[in-house]
């Protein structure tokens, strides 16, 4: 949504689509989950009187909408794309498996996992979660608007501490709006650590890689 209120800003999309070529061309292998709360939330939809599942699924439909924007926007940065969806809607996107994904990546390819985990009641979180387990990756990086993991919101609370490190368990205790719980506990269960930054500085996906400390690191 970059700086407009509603829909895709096309300067914050090509800034990520640059981020995201810069570190595949170190020969990373990237796998992305994007939400669709720019477009459509499907509980904030239940809340004004959605069916729920219906509400969901707009908002995996949105998820996609970006999933295509973004995919155009690596395109024309000259970067290999690929999008997956975890609903049927070719010739859209190609259904997802984790074989599928996997020989996508091993080919250069930046694999976008669109529609979330493709049922009702599960967030984008915990379809990041599903995926980055699936996908054997190293880390699960959550792009945000801000720096990392703080014990308040630091953008209601001046106050607030931010944590260069913290284990699953104390964001559990601490009720943290890091991810929502099923994916924080997905996460616990299967060791796949969490690094929270803010991606809407450019330079910071790049930063990460080299193992600057500019987030916080979650882990055991």
């Amino acid at each position: 949504m970059g700086a407009k209120g509603y829909g895709i800003d096309e300067e914050r999309l090509s800034q990520y689509a640059e981020q995201i070529r810069e570190i595949a061309a170190m020969g990373v292998q990237i796998g992305i989950v994007i939400g669709g709360g720019n477009i459509f939330r499907g509980l904030s939809g239940a809340k004004k009187g959605f069916d729920r599942v219906k509400g969901d699924q707009m908002g995996m439909l949105a998820t996609v909408i970006n999933a295509l924007a973004l995919s155009s926007a690596l395109e024309a940065a000259g970067q290999k794309v690929r999008v997956l969806t975890a609903v049927r809607m070719e010739p859209v996107g190609e259904f997802y498996s984790k074989a599928k994904a996997l020989r996508l990546l091993g080919k250069g390819n930046v694999v976008i996992m669109a529609a979330g985990t493709g049922n009702p009641y599960f967030t984008t979180d915990t379809g990041s979660s599903l995926r980055a387990i699936e996908i054997e990756a190293d880390v699960m990086l959550k792009g945000t608007r801000v720096d990392g993991i703080y014990t308040a919101d630091p953008e209601k609370d001046p106050k607030a501490v931010k944590f260069s490190e913290i284990t699953y368990d104390e964001v559990i205790s601490r009720g943290l709006k890091v991810m929502d719980l099923t994916a924080t506990v997905m996460c616990k269960e299967n060791g796949m650590p969490i690094y929270v930054f803010n991606m809407d500085i450019p330079g910071n996906l790049l930063k990460v890689m080299k193992g600057e400390p500019i987030g916080t690191l979650v882990k055991p």
